[in-house]
């Protein structure tokens, strides 16, 4: 599919990204296209992948769900979807008219649905020319992962060229869960094949991180145990459960964003530089660290651990209902909507230094941020005239405003030496004056390309589950108790007593 000879001209900033990343004709096929990952996300992220010319001229998407619709009733909606949800706006209706042209839907409510959609996929190599190459993408509640999958091989919807599939987070509930969710995916598809998503690793800041570390001399030699006093990640969100109260009561903070978000994110901080930018090299280096996380067992998890539920509070002045309250959620649930850790990576480069993760929902503002603070001078010859500054520190802003932060001592412009914290700024917006890609456009291209760097391996997300495992253990026992956090806070008096019994505090996002 291209853009019409109207179409917006390519940014010459993106161009290059553009030549380099062009896939090979591929059907899209969507399961789940009616559904809400579908209108907020992917069907946007196609849209403007489509304004940018960076699909390929061969290209359908073929959306199954199980309610019935025409392609025109879909197409209606994915219009819909993305005048609301589209990072670009108004639509460019002349892209929009030629986009459309390559959407279709196939109700698969049985199985004689999925023959449909097998006679529907031939069709589509036939008039649009994808030369067999599909991808398909399962944005449907997890329960339906593993019947999807095998529903794919019992009605030979592989064609004749590549096949790939890409599964949302979660992929599985715990460890055992996940190592047979995979083992059904293989009975498909080889792991070469199988892209698990984490829509974090798409973001432009975060794939930044490595480019941080590994492509400037200054920050490599200092980025260790020896310099380095610990590391803060924060995923801190002001929305509650919103529609997910189902899926959230099950799973929790711990499931929903420590295993994945937030681990990955520790992993890209601490990894050793990989031998190439490519996806073996970079996710061999990540499992390395997830595979040197220290064990929190149930007699660490009281030391090392805090969790929470939000009450009643106030967000931007506003009056919201405690977690308990929340249409869908028992009266005395147990669920976490915080999570706050104190891990090690016990490896050469950062035995001893303390990585403290925290998240929740609820909280006073939505931030997402890396912060590597720095040991202080060795030798302190301006302490009375450097009373109250703070240690150097490094912050990655991830979301919402996306750049870097270095704090610093410099000197007033006064008579007399008094030293004052400064910051020097990195602003992505303001640096290369372009929107940066949203995160699904850079993985759905990925996907369609083969390249699986920013996708996690079956022994990455089996690594993850091993070290979330036993602390849901030990909180299941009540080790240590669920704490209670009013809405607007950050968070409940254990988390803040977790990083002070080192001498330490949360930073303010």
């Amino acid at each position: 599919m291209t853009a019409s000879a109207t179409a917006v001209a390519p940014n010459p900033l993106r161009e290059g990204l553009r030549l380099a990343r062009a896939p090979r004709p591929t059907t899209l096929v969507l399961f789940g296209g009616s559904g809400d990952l579908a209108r907020r996300k992917l069907l946007p992220a196609l849209y403007n992948l489509a304004l940018q010319r960076l699909l390929p001229a061969a290209f359908a998407v073929v959306s199954a769900a199980r309610r019935p619709m025409s392609d025109e009733e879909f197409r209606d909606e994915v219009h819909d979807a993305v005048a609301q949800h589209s990072r670009t706006r108004p639509i460019n209706e002349d892209v929009w008219s030629t986009f459309a042209q390559h959407l279709r839907f196939v109700a698969t409510p049985d199985d004689a649905g999925y023959d449909r959609l097998a006679g529907e996929l031939q069709r589509v190599d036939a008039e649009v020319g994808a030369d067999g190459n599909r991808l398909f993408y399962l944005a449907t509640p997890p329960a339906a992962y593993a019947p999807i999958i095998r529903a794919i091989g019992a009605h030979g919807l592989r064609g004749p060229g590549s096949s790939r599939v890409v599964v949302e987070k979660p992929f599985g509930h715990d460890l055992r869960s996940a190592t047979e969710l995979s083992r059904i995916v293989h009975e498909v598809f080889r792991e070469d094949e199988v892209f698990r998503i984490d829509h974090y690793l798409g973001k432009e800041t975060v794939q930044n991180v490595l480019v941080l570390r590994f492509a400037n001399g200054i920050f490599e030699p200092i980025w260790n145990r020896q310099y380095v006093d610990h590391v803060q990640i924060t995923v801190a969100e002001t929305l509650g459960i919103e529609e997910r109260a189902e899926y959230y009561d099950a799973a929790g903070a711990m499931r929903d964003i420590v295993q994945n978000h937030l681990l990955q994110l520790l992993a890209l901080v601490a990894m050793e530089p990989p031998a190439a930018f490519d996806d073996r090299a970079v996710r061999d280096e990540k499992v390395k660290v997830l595979r040197a996380l220290r064990p929190i067992g149930p007699e660490e998890a009281p030391a090392h651990t805090a969790r929470g539920q939000y009450g009643p509070g106030y967000i931007e002045g506003r009056a919201v209902a405690g977690y308990r309250s929340e249409a869908g959620i028992a009266p005395a649930s147990g669920t976490e909507t915080f999570v706050a850790l104190k891990c090690f990576v016990d490896n050469w480069r950062w035995e001893g230094i303390p990585f403290y993760l925290r998240t929740g929902k609820r909280l006073p503002k939505r931030s997402t941020e890396i912060a590597v603070r720095f040991r202080v001078a060795p030798h302190r010859i301006f302490t009375r005239e450097a009373e109250g500054v703070e240690a150097n520190e490094l912050v990655l802003r991830i979301q919402p405003d996306e750049g870097i932060s270095l704090t610093f001592g410099a000197k007033v412009p006064v008579q007399g030496f008094r030293i004052r914290s400064v910051n020097m700024d990195f602003v992505y917006g303001a640096s290369f004056m372009v929107d940066a890609p949203d995160a699904y456009e850079t993985l759905i291209v990925d996907a369609m390309r083969g390249d699986a760097t920013l996708f996690t391996r079956r022994d990455e997300v089996e690594q993850q589950w091993a070290f979330v495992d036993p602390i849901l253990a030990a909180w299941a026992r009540g080790e240590p108790p669920l704490g209670t956090y009013p809405a607007g806070s950050w968070g409940p008096d254990e988390a803040d007593a977790l990083v002070r019994r080192d001498g330490r505090v949360w930073r303010k996002a």
